[in-house]
């Protein structure tokens, strides 16, 4: 039986100070400098979730140790307590090991626990013990963090499990989804927790995500140690697992993702359409499978086929997916194979910072949650869409209060509940059949910037860059890059992303390139007086603009530039396009325009799709150009005579 609305209501917890993981870093500092034998962090990992085992165990008995207790004491009652769980968990630990630890060295850990509250369903024990020893450096050259709490709730909520579910994570990792699946279900007054599965190729982690769910709910899962994608390894063709392949009515998961990671062999990559090379149809306008392999197929683009493999019809899936796989061109028969084979529920993105656990450790990957069911909808229908701009921790890892999570999650329900209707980045709606270019990106369709252009729909006009260009009105083309080794070289500025202030460019470039060169890309580039410079890609720059003055013309620009002319056709000059580009609303657009593509941000072609306010007063309009051609003149004259001064100088 479905969790009732009530029941789900706060599915996603307020989150408080983690003190967990600052009492998981002492132990693990304590134990660093005083534990002998022990050269690995993954071997004080091992014998920490061994005693986080033992502690569980004794508070729900509720004799774990006394206050003022010895630590010989304490060592005697974690030692028996121990030969309990090998008794009661044969298969998670060898039937001979130990606690190799000793009690002064128990005695401090048991100090620890006890200031926390082991329990605590907010919080991921054995992922913050993992964190703390392990840390994000080996797991992420593979592609693979460990989502955050609040994501994992936040996902696991919006799918909503149920005691009858049939669950799998093919990349359970050390099993974050497999027990908020059994939490979630236990919350909503569920004795009978899903049948739960996951596979993961990393042995350490499956042993982990056993334990994880044997600490909570004593439950032996089926967990696989196997490759998820080729489908083999320890027997997993014999296992229940493969018996439900197709059959599976919940998948929750965060796969590995990245370019540079070989995600299967060739052999294997046959057998996924995902992993051919796909081809627009211009007369069908879709894209259509070749019958060549790619190269290296990303992970996460298998795994989304993978996925909807192991879902039966009907069956719920909540993944974690890079932003750029939902938005860049060269993913979009990949979001054309998802929402050919199922309706999307959900997205919402997460910020940059989802995945920094530390200043050095996780990763900046923008990703977005995604939520969808296996069918085939022929009908138009809405999707919810968010964009979350805090999750709790900054850039650092450091705990923060803000969090969005919780507000996207309330809004979520009111969506299923047909009653959204304060509409923001926290939570809107989108028709499936209003999605452009096949982009499932959240902060696409923001409608805040929208909202700001119609508060203006008395006073002004509306055209986009797109319509502007087609009616011949602007020209926009980008640069060119050179190469390291031409810089430095000659006396002719090359014009970068950085060397725009003000709307000018800079006064000297950091980079010059030999006259030469100039020669061979001027007539491409074609650089006049009044044309404007705006940054295409980058990080915080992505928008910024500069124009072209008389003294600017003998340039060369890079290729992360959009070069905009305006024609003598056009309603405004370059003075007022500036003004434009940089107002509120535009600029709220170039933000929400803005993707992640590998290590970068850009704009793209989406540059054509930014709508431009201009007041249906001709006078207002020429103020504007008066205004910003006054601001130019001025300070390019100041700039000249500036030049000139330093000339002078040196003149004999």
């Amino acid at each position: 039986m479905a969790a009732t609305a009530t029941q789900r209501q706060g599915f996603l917890p307020i989150r408080g100070i983690n003190k967990q993981k600052d009492a998981l870093r002492d132990i693990r500092n304590y134990l660093a400098g005083q534990a002998l034998g022990f050269t690995r962090d993954e071997s004080l990992l091992d014998e920490v979730v061994k005693c986080a085992f033992c502690r569980t165990r004794m508070e729900r008995k509720g004799n774990y140790p006394a206050i003022g207790a010895t630590p010989e004491d304490i060592a005697r009652q974690y030692r028996k307590t121990y030969k309990e769980i090998l008794g009661e968990f044969p298969e998670l630990f060898d039937s001979d090991s130990e606690l190799l630890l000793g009690p002064q060295h128990l005695h401090f850990i048991d100090q620890c626990f006890a200031t926390i509250d082991l329990a605590d369903p907010s919080r991921d024990l054995i992922g913050d013990i993992y964190e703390a020893f392990v840390g994000s450096s080996a797991r992420g050259q593979e592609g693979q963090f460990f989502t955050p709490k609040n994501a994992v709730q936040l996902l696991v909520g919006m799918t909503e499990p149920t005691s009858e579910d049939i669950f799998i994570d093919p990349a359970c990792g050390a099993g974050s989804f497999l027990l908020e699946v059994s939490r979630f279900v236990s919350k909503a007054g569920n004795k009978k927790i899903p049948e739960t599965h996951g596979v993961d190729k990393d042995e350490y982690l499956t042993r982990l995500a056993k334990l994880h769910l044997a600490l909570h709910f004593g439950d032996r899962a089926h967990i696989q140690c196997a490759d998820s994608l080729a489908w083999s390894g320890n027997g997993i063709d014999e296992s229940k697992t493969n018996k439900r392949v197709g059959k599976f009515t919940l998948i929750l998961t965060n796969p590995p993702f990245g370019s540079r990671i070989v995600a299967a062999d060739e052999e294997t990559r046959t057998r996924f359409k995902l992993a051919h090379k796909w081809r627009m149809n211009t007369r069908e306008q879709r894209y259509e499978p070749t019958a060549e392999v790619q190269n290296n197929a990303a992970p996460q683009v298998l795994f989304v086929e993978r996925c909807l493999d192991l879902l039966g019809d009907g069956g719920r899936l909540g993944i974690v997916l890079p932003e750029s796989m939902l938005c860049n061109p060269s993913h979009r028969y990949v979001m054309q194979y998802l929402m050919e084979a199922a309706r999307i529920v959900a997205v919402v993105g997460m910020p940059e910072s989802l995945f920094k656990i530390s200043g050095k450790g996780g990763t900046h990957t923008k990703v977005c949650l995604l939520v969808a069911t296996k069918s085939k909808s022929e009908q138009p229908y809405d999707i919810f869409m968010a964009e979350a701009k805090w999750c709790g921790h900054d850039s650092r890892g450091k705990e923060i209060p803000n969090d969005d999570l919780p507000e996207i999650a309330n809004r979520f329900l009111k969506f299923e509940a047909r009653k959204l209707k304060e509409i923001s980045h926290l939570g809107f709606t989108v028709r499936s059949s209003k999605l452009r270019n096949l982009v499932l990106a959240p902060r696409y369709y923001d409608p805040e910037p929208l909202r700001a252009l119609d508060a203006l729909s008395e006073s002004h006009a509306f055209v986009t860059v797109g319509d502007l260009e087609e009616r011949g009105c602007l020209s926009i083309s980008t640069g060119d890059e050179p190469g390291k080794l031409a810089y430095g070289t000659g006396d002719v500025p090359f014009v970068r992303t950085s060397d725009f202030s003000n709307w000018e460019i800079k006064l000297d470039p950091k980079h010059r390139v030999s006259h030469e060169y100039y020669q061979q890309v001027c007539a491409k580039q074609d650089v006049r007086e009044g044309d404007i410079l705006m940054v295409r890609d980058g990080t915080y720059l992505i928008g910024t603009c500069a124009l072209v003055t008389k003294y600017d013309t003998e340039i060369c620009y890079q290729s992360h530039i959009y070069k905009i002319r305006v024609n003598e056709s056009a309603p405004f000059d370059s003075y007022f396009l500036l003004a434009a580009f940089s107002s509120d609303p535009v600029v709220s657009q170039i933000r929400a325009f803005s993707f992640t593509q590998d290590i970068i941000d850009t704009l793209g072609d989406r540059v054509r799709d930014l709508v431009i306010p201009v007041p249906k007063s001709q006078e207002r309009r020429e103020e504007v150009s008066r205004t910003v051609r006054k601001v130019i003149d001025d300070r390019i004259e100041a700039r000249e005579l500036a030049r000139r001064a330093r000339k002078l100088v040196v003149e004999p």
